[in-house]
């Protein structure tokens, strides 16, 4: 298995496809990292995994090719407060753990502009279960599925790793399988829809993802994180600035402080003055650094 190896995050990365012995000697770690990761992985793009709306939801999957056993599986949700945003826009947020030798999916969900909420959260459960059922075909191990996301996505990991099947959100794709997760890495999600609808936290996005029906505060409680934590959830960390003026620094602090009170493992990494998202290098070598040794802990992988 890889070591992260922290630069590789913040290079502008593309394939090289002809490369002779004295070129590579010019490059450095990461450019040959990057010129050889197409050797090592399959990219499989647009495979659906769901029908809704008269939509075919897609995923792309990245896999290991010759994988001798299954290996750890991060699996991804765009950010764009559940009204915007596109799975290829976040391809660079995987990078770090392919280098890890990891499996990835990068999933599409149904925005605002087709169905409102909770269809989001709904496509989320039925791709983990997509995941799970196709676990043998692309080396996924079950026993250590990540969910991830920025923003809207990092509350759709939430949700996604911590609905329990009584939430009966999973129901666009019925199945037996549990919809178990090993950790959830939350990069400043929301954790209180409601929070956002009304107001001084009001936000236009979350507005527009619920529309103006008349159960709208009832649908937000039925997909807000806070309202799920139990002791028997996953090890969870969150990456927050707390000058975020899209999604408040208190979702994260609440979330944090819930978890604490339930003992469940988890980590808040506050970034002093950061915003939504847009961190420094040096920030996000820190946190991707503290990322992986988090998932290292919990999930007892990467000690090679």
């Amino acid at each position: 298995m890889f070591k992260f190896n922290s630069r590789f995050v913040f290079s502008l990365l593309f394939p090289l496809l002809i490369i002779n012995d004295s070129a590579l000697a010019q490059l450095s770690d990461t450019a040959i990292w990057t010129s050889t990761v197409q050797l090592d992985y399959k990219s499989t793009s647009n495979i659906t995994y769901l029908k809704a709306n008269n939509v075919q939801l897609k995923l792309d999957v990245y896999a290991p090719r010759n994988a001798e056993e299954p290996v750890p599986t991060l699996i991804y949700f765009h950010g764009g407060g559940w009204i915007g945003g596109a799975k290829e826009n976040r391809v660079l947020h995987l990078l770090p753990y392919l280098e890890m030798g990891w499996a990835v999916v990068n999933v599409q969900y149904r925005l605002a502009n087709i169905s409102p909420a909770p269809a989001a959260v709904e496509d989320c459960l039925c791709a983990l279960r997509w995941v799970i059922r196709n676990a043998d075909q692309y080396s996924f191990d079950p026993n250590k599925l990540v969910v991830s996301g920025d923003s809207a996505g990092g509350h759709l990991a939430l949700t996604t790793g911590m609905l329990p099947a009584s939430a009966g959100l999973d129901r666009q794709c019925p199945g037996k399988e549990e919809l178990k997760v090993a950790a959830i890495v939350n990069w400043y999600g929301i954790t209180d829809v409601g929070d956002l609808l009304e107001g001084e936290n009001i936000k236009s996005y979350a507005v527009q993802w619920m529309e103006s029906t008349t159960d709208r505060m009832k649908i937000a409680e039925r997909v807000s994180p806070l309202n799920y934590v139990r002791s028997d959830l996953p090890p969870i960390i969150t990456i927050h600035g707390d000058a975020d003026t899209l999604v408040p620094y208190s979702h994260a602090v609440q979330l944090h402080q819930a978890l604490e009170r339930a003992k469940v493992p988890n980590e808040l990494i506050t970034v002093p003055g950061g915003g939504h998202g847009g961190f420094t290098r040096n920030e996000m070598v820190d946190i991707y650094d503290t990322i992986q040794k988090f998932l290292n802990i919990h999930l007892d992988i990467g000690k090679n």
